[in-house]
């Protein structure tokens, strides 16, 4: 694997100061002797969140209780696996899916984290329900999505004729947890129980990334010998211009603090699944007291003058995928002072080692912004403020009231928003499909050539565990769009007393009380009985407001705000 990895000068110069800042404060070895001090004084949430720096050496030992879930899998002809998961459990095994797909002779992997009505029934038509094992991955063991999920799957398979009970379900969990206690009581197949020292966001090398991974067939040793490799290099090289995870670290948080924060993942189409894993890493890490990095995922790839001046971009490339647009499309960037570094993978197992470069890395920049980079203490407003929300439907009957914007409303509305240094985040409470992300897609090219800002797009309740962090600590420079899906026909949860269309409205309505609580600029857009006609309909509008001149480059740059 080899890294284009030489800023141009303009960038160096920016870059340097904080390389040998990290080389005179020994940040290096401080990381690895597990040093809280290097980021706050109070061990709390740091002493306890280390465990990833040496986890791709304690999962060896976890390889024959693998091979033999693998092997009951197969023992069981098993042709699908569903992972019940939200945020750290979920992110980290859809890169896993989208990259190698199943393998010769292995399940297909479907992951399962939302609670839309109309996802879930996607999945459930799609499987055979006595001939599916399902993942049940929680690090608190208590995540209301993933138990949710479970009592509507545990129905369907125990009501299935040959269906192999709790045979058929694994759980994934720290130890001591709610779920480990019920999967015991449920006589689940397996219990797999992972270090309580790593955090969700960095567990994609623990066994919530590994047991999806081997059940698809992935190579494990071959996977963890990549990543021990690039652990190597991040512990041993105390240069950091040769420290791939320290140099990326100090190429991020040194770019952004000059305004560059918009971390820009472009990849290979094999890898475009990693740019959301790279989301919840940055978001979740680094979204706090006012600042951190942003990341942008899955953006649509445009000519430079798309940009603004507030970009800082890494491409992925797969060597075996050849893409002579895509690697044009980067070139341009970096011939017009654009700060590119350029990461390239001799085939999908080095991904293993990416995923280290990329902890190890935030890592860094967490200590360079000064910010606590292992927990997120805004991520609780939104389920509090969900729970409100059900407990007075449930009182009511009724969930409360919300405005709704038609499309020409909400372009006139971006108008007045969107200015340099700004980032359009849209949330979709609804359905996936390849024509609502083709439409998402369009209005995303469209807010980029109206207005030169970085956009993003995550499904509801996903984001929530991902950049949900991110929206409400970090820089108040976000503008977010909420797609609302109708919910119909709705989907009951065994066992509680609201369905999962209400789950999920009041999971939206929950974010949308907590983004405006932090002076955050919200429109939420109900979509109706057709998404994409709404989703296009919004582009076609921001469209036409740039053919009418209105366009946002000569307003002043939007004042970031510390809470």
């Amino acid at each position: 694997m080899r890294t284009s990895d030489k800023l141009r000068p303009l960038f160096r110069a920016t870059v340097q100061p904080v390389l040998e800042a990290l080389n005179r404060d020994q940040v290096i070895e401080r990381i690895w002797s597990k040093d809280h001090r290097l980021w706050k004084p109070d061990p709390k949430e740091i002493a306890d969140r280390l465990g990833w720096l040496t986890v791709q050496d304690q999962m060896r030992q976890q390889l024959e209780l693998l091979q033999r879930c693998v092997a009951d899998a197969k023992r069981h002809s098993m042709k699908d696996v569903v992972l019940l998961g939200m945020g750290g459990s979920s992110l980290g095994p859809e890169v896993f899916r989208t990259a190698f797909g199943p393998q010769k002779g292995a399940p297909r992997l479907w992951v399962l984290d939302s609670t839309i009505p109309g996802w879930i029934r996607q999945v459930t038509k799609a499987i055979s329900p006595a001939r599916t094992l399902f993942l049940v991955a929680s690090k608190s063991g208590g995540t209301i999505e993933v138990m949710s999920l479970f009592a509507h799957f545990w129905k369907l398979v125990t009501k299935a004729k040959g269906n192999q009970g709790g045979n058929q379900f694994v759980a994934i969990t720290d130890p001591g947890t709610g779920l480990e206690t019920m999967a015991k009581d449920y006589g689940f197949g397996e219990i797999f129980s992972n270090p309580a020292d790593i955090g969700g966001r960095y567990s994609v090398l623990s066994l919530f990334g590994l047991v999806p991974a081997a059940l698809l067939g992935v190579n494990i040793p071959k996977l963890l010998d990549r990543a021990a490799g690039m652990a190597e290099q991040c512990r041993l090289s105390t240069d950091m211009q040769t420290n791939p995870g320290a140099y990326l670290g100090a190429a991020m948080s040194s770019l952004a603090k000059i305004g560059r924060d918009k971390v820009t993942v472009i990849a290979s189409p094999s890898l475009t699944t990693f740019g959301l894993w790279v989301e919840q890493l940055l978001a979740e890490s680094t979204g706090k007291e006012g600042t951190g990095l942003i990341p942008i995922a899955q953006e649509p790839v445009l000519k430079p003058n798309a940009y603004g001046t507030d970009r800082f971009f890494v491409y992925l490339k797969l060597n075996r995928e050849k893409n002579a647009a895509l690697d044009q499309a980067v070139q341009a960037l970096v011939k017009a002072d654009q700060p590119v570094l350029q990461f390239n993978l001799r085939d999908c197992y080095d991904l293993g080692a990416e995923f280290f470069r990329w902890e190890f890395a935030t890592a860094v920049a967490g200590h360079v912004l000064g910010i606590h980079p292992f927990d997120q203490p805004n991520v609780q407003e939104s389920k509090d403020n969900t729970n409100r929300v059900l407990e007075t439907f449930q009182s009511t009957g009724r969930l409360p009231a919300q405005p709704n914007h038609q499309p020409k409303e909400v372009a006139k509305a971006l108008s007045g928003l969107l200015q340099p240094g700004t980032y359009l985040s849209v949330l979709g409470y609804t359905t996936p499909s390849r024509p609502l992300e083709a439409a998402v897609g369009r209005l995303r090219r469209a807010l980029m050539s109206t207005y030169s800002v970085a956009t993003t797009f995550g499904y509801g309740p996903r984001y929530l565990h991902s950049t949900g962090q991110l929206h409400k600590g970090g820089p108040n420079t976000g503008v977010f769009l909420e797609l609302v899906d109708r919910m119909a026909p709705d989907l009951p949860i065994p066992g509680r007393p609201f369905s999962f269309g209400t789950l999920a409205n009041a999971q939206a309505s929950g974010d949308l009380e907590s983004l405006r609580t932090h002076h955050r600029q919200a429109i939420r857009v109900q979509l109706g009985r057709n998404p994409v006609t709404v989703v296009n309909a919004i582009a076609a509008a921001v469209t036409g407001t740039r053919r009418s001149g209105r366009r946002t480059g000569t307003r002043k740059p939007h004042r970031k705000t510390r809470r």
